[in-house]
């Protein structure tokens, strides 16, 4: 059930020097103080099918760098635009490379951003001072009546405190934004539970700057080769440069979910750790950690609830979150890629 559905319309002032004093909860029936927020140059936390997003008036520069004072974001790291669709391109968009247009085609609306060239009508903030802008148009009805009812593109991160996991739930934004933000709008559970698969097509052939929702195979089959970005590829995209999604806790990354080489490094890893929080493969449970998270049997389960399992992990405190996970391909690719960012240490067999 929403957050907001059992708390209804709820209110809480939280004293923050630059930001807003009090921030309220809404019901995803109750868009229009959201909307008239977004209007007035704020910045609101809206669903999507990936993560919740900070949003603000994407052609207001000034709204938008109150997402970057909200988040404690670089601002060198390039926001994500949210439309409609692609008639909703024109003016933002200088170009659209026949590649972009394919991609669009086959995913929109739904977890694909694309890199494209901008035009000046696309705020710096925006594009972190690029000649590119990230674009996407969600799935998701709540953020889609956002869109609709503001009447312009929505920029927005992820809606968390820079560096932290992504939140998946209303009560999750609430952790890190309020006070900081007027309004958090409830959509219930992402459903995908990572961000946007990411993809520059001002390359030939396109990169992947960013792993999601969308797998490397499935993109490759409406545009032909895919490269991966590299360390020294351009930073056009979120996520490429500093390190993300990582719970407050120290995480350690075991890459293989294999029973004997588990149950033999185990004791070593957490030796030094009264306290250790496991986060794991459901049949893993019987493993004798503080407390336990399990993600599933598989990929699609592990990503919606990876983001859920580091924070709600957190809340104890623990010395260390072990996280065991062994993914190959496809989706596995995006939760390999959040894991590698978030951890301190990653262990797998030599």
């Amino acid at each position: 059930m929403p957050l907001s559905q059992k708390m209804g319309w709820t209110e809480h002032t939280h004293e923050r020097r630059g930001h807003p004093t009090n921030t309220t909860i809404l019901t995803s029936d109750a868009l229009g103080p959201a909307i008239r927020a977004l209007r007035e140059g704020q910045v609101v936390a809206f669903p999507t099918e990936t993560v919740y997003g900070l949003g603000a008036d994407g052609l207001n520069d000034a709204a938008c760098r109150r997402i970057f004072v909200a988040k404690g974001r670089p601002s060198d790291n390039p926001l994500i635009l949210h439309v409609l669709g692609p008639e909703d391109l024109e003016g933002l968009v200088a170009e659209l490379p026949v590649a972009a247009q394919r991609l669009i085609a086959a995913f929109w609306p739904g977890p694909l951003t694309v890199v494209v060239p901008a035009t000046e009508k696309v705020p710096l903030s925006v594009r972190a001072g690029l000649d590119t802008v990230a674009v996407r148009a969600p799935s998701h009805p709540v953020a889609r009546r956002l869109i609709a009812g503001l009447g312009s593109p929505i920029a927005a991160p992820s809606a968390n405190l820079s560096g932290r996991p992504s939140p998946t739930t209303a009560s999750a934004v609430y952790e890190d934004m309020r006070g900081r933000i007027p309004f958090i709008v409830d959509g219930g559970s992402a459903e995908v539970g990572l961000e946007s698969t990411v993809v520059d097509c001002t390359t030939q052939p396109v990169t992947l700057l960013r792993a999601g929702g969308i797998g490397r195979g499935r993109l490759c089959d409406v545009v032909g080769e895919v490269v991966i970005a590299t360390a020294n590829s351009p930073v056009r995209s979120p996520g490429m440069k500093y390190r993300h999604y990582a719970p407050k806790s120290p995480l350690i990354w075991v890459q293989s979910t294999d029973d004997a080489f588990v149950r033999r490094i185990l004791p070593d890893i957490v030796s030094a750790h009264r306290r250790w929080a496991l986060i794991a493969p459901d049949v893993m449970k019987g493993l004798q950690a503080s407390w336990f998270y399990g993600l599933g049997s598989d990929d699609v389960s592990a990503a919606h609830r990876l983001f859920d399992a580091m924070r709600t992990m957190d809340q104890h405190n623990p010395d260390a979150i072990v996280v065991i996970w062994e993914s190959q391909g496809g989706l596995g690719l995006a939760i390999s890629n959040r894991l590698e960012k978030a951890s301190g240490r990653r262990v797998m067999p030599e």
